[in-house]
């Protein structure tokens, strides 16, 4: 079984301004709802795959109420923790002549909130996936990423982490199944500025080194490369397409390459499923289906060996 987590959840609110003038009333030219935070976009595209996922982490609220409906509307388990005070977040988002962001902040979540979770994370299963993913709420631990991977070490559970520099290293010791920095992420990380890809392949190959099992380094539409810990570096163009929106397509990527494995996929192809899953995600409105991603994979060459 896969389980995804999602600290702080949120509705995105997608509205269309033909011309956002401020200080004044302006009109939608259209209008989406939809659930968003990394993990559920993990589930989501998992879903749109085929496969089956958990989703887990925090609601609150009638806009936590709403996020739970839509992804059980959609097919999706969940298992959130209810908080009781708050509401879980809007993030709205507005496109006009330029995109406008305004995120919410969240519920405040106790320490009896995160011990709940914990309760949930020791009900996983040997062979189960468990996917972390985004930042850490402020009234949550820092450290709340490696206190997990340290939670569940050695018990066969397939940690996959999606995070930016200390959150990420930190969990590196406790040997995550596969963690899937950028290649922006990656020169941050070791403070460097990264001009090639075998430049890229041995950078990643530290990340290998400091404990990780599977490396996605993820170049937008440079293509990705894929490192593993037998020492193989590959690497893989994206396919020919319009991007029409790039949000959730790192997520995208770490479904895709859950789906290959749960499809059986020697390493390298589901990498290449992985890529076509992110860059499908790229050329849609919102997140992977499953015909565009076999549609992708198909015209996609095999990955090149970098080293």
């Amino acid at each position: 079984m896969i389980y995804t987590v999602t600290f702080n959840p949120a509705l995105d609110y997608l509205v269309d301004v033909e011309k956002l003038n401020l200080g004044l009333t302006n009109r939608t030219e259209s209008e989406t709802l939809y659930p968003g935070g990394k993990g559920i976009n993990v589930s989501i595209v998992l879903n749109n795959l085929g496969i089956s996922s958990t989703a887990l982490g925090f609601i609150a609220g009638f806009t936590g109420k709403e996020i739970a409906h839509l992804l059980n509307q959609r097919g999706i388990n969940t298992d959130f923790i209810k908080i009781k005070n708050g509401f879980s977040r809007i993030n709205v988002k507005i496109r006009s002549e330029e995109e406008t962001e305004i995120n919410g902040q969240g519920p405040a979540i106790s320490d009896s909130d995160i011990k709940k979770l914990y309760q949930k994370i020791d009900e996983l299963q040997s062979g189960d996936y468990l996917v972390l993913g985004g930042s850490i709420p402020k009234t949550m631990p820092q450290n709340t990423y490696e206190e997990i991977a340290k939670h569940i070490k050695g018990k066969d559970i397939k940690l996959i982490v999606d995070a930016t520099k200390d959150l990420l290293l930190n969990v590196l010791p406790f040997n995550p199944y596969l963690i899937k920095p950028n290649n922006h992420e990656l020169e941050e990380i070791f403070n460097v500025k990264l001009n090639s890809n075998e430049e890229i392949a041995k950078y990643g190959q530290k990340l290998i080194d400091l404990g990780a099992q599977n490396v996605i380094i993820s170049m937008a539409g440079d293509g990705a490369i894929y490192i593993t810990n037998n020492q193989d570096a590959l690497f893989l163009p994206a396919p020919a397409g319009k991007v029409v929106n790039s949000v959730g397509a790192g997520d995208s990527t770490v479904a895709g390459f859950i789906a290959g494995n749960y499809f059986n996929l020697k390493p390298e192809e589901a990498f290449k499923y992985a890529v076509a899953t992110g860059s499908a995600s790229a050329f849609s409105e919102l997140l992977a289906e499953k015909d565009l991603v076999d549609k992708l994979e198909a015209s996609m060459s095999n990955p090149i060996d970098i080293f």
